[in-house]
């Protein structure tokens, strides 16, 4: 009869197994590690990441963290390379190949191509006297007593390392580079991040006629219309020169109601709130939000400096625009 196998228990083993190939990893960090660094800052154009297999996909994701965070950077397969995609590296780029053991087939094959242009080689592998690391300008030891898989051969630890390194190379060049969360939204405008960081509340806006407004001359009754009208649960108050004076909500309608107020025969001055708080078009979609959560409000008027109504917006356009 088989043995109970206890998949939690196994399952701990492996992360186990992988955390200490990890902790392992950050006391190999040395002068290496710096001089990749320097290579890659200094580097005029792109980052080539390379790697076969399991390496390869590790690879793939690598590059897209460098691209993503200040580093132009995009992965090569060194299959590939050898019939023809090697035409995509320049003298001016930088090499960053992935192999465990330093002696994969297909990157040992371009490394002359490589090193005939003069292209510096970053190493990530476990194999520190290999043909690989005996060829790079700089050697990352990324190399694990012994990999998850009990047979000792699927690549699991291995890869995992290999990350974490480039995961590492990665944001130690951010910071060196000023990288601000700015600079990563352009990276990712359609992003969540992205959003938050590059929509404006310019660029969200209900504008023109759209925007809900009355004369500080008007009757509840007409705010009321151009209040249901426009959609947006509020009404603006302005004065004859278009300077915003006041706001109707809908609870100040409730309040207004709950004092039994004649809402044919009321003014919109009479029952409106005064001076109420507003945003800029400059503003940061995002800034506009947590100003509203404080608030406990759902919509606000946009003003220029001198309180001149320019838009209005709500909660449901910063949803629709993906800011909250």
């Amino acid at each position: 009869m088989t043995e109970h196998i206890s998949f939690e228990q196994l399952g701990r083993e492996v992360i186990q197994l992988e955390a200490d190939a990890l902790n392992a990893l950050t006391k190999r960090l040395d002068g290496q590690f710096v001089k990749a660094c320097e290579m890659v800052l200094a580097c005029q154009g792109r980052v080539i990441v390379t790697g076969m297999g399991k390496s390869g996909h590790i690879g793939g994701k690598i590059a897209a963290t460098l691209a993503s965070t200040g580093s132009p950077a995009f992965f090569v397969h060194p299959g590939e390379a050898s019939h023809g995609d090697v035409g995509m590296i320049t003298p001016i780029d930088i090499v960053l190949a992935i192999s465990n053991s330093g002696e994969t087939e297909e990157i040992l094959t371009i490394l002359p191509i490589i090193k005939r242009l003069g292209v510096k080689l970053v190493a990530l592998t476990g194999g520190m006297d290999s043909s690989l690391a005996r060829q790079a300008d700089a050697v990352l030891n990324v190399g694990v007593e012994k990999e998850a898989c009990p047979h000792n051969l699927a690549p699991t630890a291995s890869t995992t390392a290999a990350l974490a390194m480039g995961d590492a190379l990665a944001v130690a060049l951010l910071k060196s580079r000023g990288f601000t969360p700015e600079d990563f939204a352009r990276s990712h405008p359609a992003g969540r991040l992205g959003r938050r960081l590059l929509l404006y509340v310019s660029d969200i806006m209900h504008t023109g006629a759209a925007v809900p407004q009355v004369s500080e001359t008007a009757s509840l009754r007409e705010a009321l219309l151009e209040m249901t009208g426009k959609g947006l649960g509020m009404a603006g108050v302005v004065d004859k020169t278009g300077h915003l004076i006041g706001i109707l909500t809908d609870g100040d309608l409730r309040r207004v109601l709950n004092r039994g107020v004649d809402v044919y025969a009321a003014k919109i001055t009479e029952v409106m709130t005064h001076n109420p708080k507003t945003t800029r078009a400059d503003r940061l979609a995002a800034e506009t939000v947590q100003l509203m959560r404080s608030l406990k409000i759902n919509g606000l008027f946009v003003v220029d400096d001198n309180n001149l109504v320019l838009g209005a917006l709500n909660m449901h356009d910063l949803f629709r625009a993906g800011v909250i």
